[in-house]
């Protein structure tokens, strides 16, 4: 673990601005040559402080509600773009002052809220289903059979396109370019004839552009050739390669017991502090660690509450454990800050950024409060 890391307070997410700012290099360069516009989906990635650093390299947010509008719009600036399964009627009034791309999930929201929106000067769109699977996990599918996110071809009404200036999908999640390509295809047969009609394009996210392997020249070809073929600004919203193996969740061993197995609790929670382990699921990896047997001493790492499947993973070491070490889970900025919970009441992680300049600060912390004011 780095030795920087024994100087914060623990649990602890850690963002690393350097790795920060070469994720946004790259998704900068993408825009450059590809003429499309990129947008912060901050459902994955929310750190407002880093907003003003993240606006140098971006065009705006993407938005799933009210909350995480206002939160673009108050502290990121440039475009603002909104889509939800469904609106309330009573956010609206807001949502169509804080943003200037509004996006429906089914004719009969754009039939009840799309005058409104008009009316405000928002750019509206519809979220369309190309029904093209290209990918394992159902919890994350989009196109799978009875989603309900998006319009599919058979459902679509395109006598009812007057005011729609522009078309949203999103099918992808952790994906390379060959993914978008083979989706995209399904959605120009499908939809097609109506891209001709609209100005703007929205590809969503799901797009693992800073991973090492990704295709980035794959990507522009294909962002290039859906702008140049349809006459379209081409919009893409990823989130997780934003902040991809940016940051870390640092954490201290409370305990060391066995049953079976040699078991370390630690002071953070897979269901409080990293739910995508427990959803997914999926094994996080951690600093100076290997898969079980690998290295001499093998434990399973587990969190404090009483849920018994609080379970992060399997990992071995090269020195026991003991109560008071630190370790250190990476690739903890995306969809762990925006998900935590106080469950059992368990205390948020603090959140901290390692600068540029190789220091450290913590940005927040939080105590009994913020447990105490989400409940009555």
């Amino acid at each position: 673990m780095e030795s920087w890391m024994n100087a914060l307070p623990t649990p602890c997410y850690v963002v690393d601005e350097a790795r920060l700012i070469r994720n946004l290099s790259l998704l900068k360069s993408v825009s450059e040559r590809s003429g499309c516009k990129v947008l912060l989906a901050q459902k994955a990635f929310s750190m407002y402080s880093l907003y003003p650093l993240m606006r140098e390299y971006l065009h705006g947010t993407a938005a799933s509600g009210l909350f995480e509008a206002r939160l673009g719009t108050e502290h990121f600036g440039g475009e603002t773009h909104v889509y939800s399964p469904a609106y309330k009627a009573e956010d609206m009034a807001e949502l169509t002052r804080l943003c200037g791309h509004v996006i429906f999930n089914s004719f009969a929201q754009w039939e009840r809220f799309g005058q409104q929106a008009l009316d405000n000067g928002c750019a509206c769109g519809l979220r369309i289903n190309p029904e093209c699977s290209t990918q394992t996990h159902a919890i994350y599918d989009p196109c799978a059979p009875g989603s309900r996110l998006g319009i599919t071809a058979a459902q679509f009404q395109p006598d009812r396109l007057d005011g729609i200036t522009g078309l949203h999908m999103h099918t992808l999640c952790e994906q390379n370019a060959d993914a978008l390509a083979t989706t995209l295809r399904a959605a120009e047969e499908k939809f097609g004839a109506y891209f001709r009609r609209m100005q703007w394009l929205n590809l969503g996210g799901g797009h693992h552009v800073t991973r090492p392997d990704y295709d980035v020249d794959l990507l522009v070809s294909e962002l290039v050739r859906v702008r140049d073929k349809y006459g379209v600004q081409v919009y893409i919203e990823p989130g997780e390669a934003v902040a991809l193996s940016a940051g870390w969740l640092v954490t201290t061993v409370l305990d060391v017991t066995n049953n079976g197995v040699d078991i370390a609790i630690l002071d953070t929670s897979a269901v409080c502090h990293m739910p995508d382990v427990i959803e997914m699921p999926y094994r996080p990896p951690l600093m100076d660690a290997g898969q079980p047997g690998d290295k001499a001493y093998t434990y399973r790492l587990a969190g404090p509450t009483c849920l018994a499947g609080d379970v992060i993973g399997d990992y071995s070491f090269d020195a026991p454990l003991k109560a008071g070490d630190r370790l250190a889970f990476c690739d903890m900025a995306i969809y762990t800050m925006v998900k935590s919970n106080t469950f059992n009441g368990m205390p948020l992680p603090a959140i901290a950024v390692h600068g540029r300049d190789g220091k450290s600060r913590i940005v927040k912390t939080f105590g009994y409060e913020d447990f105490k004011q989400r409940l009555s």
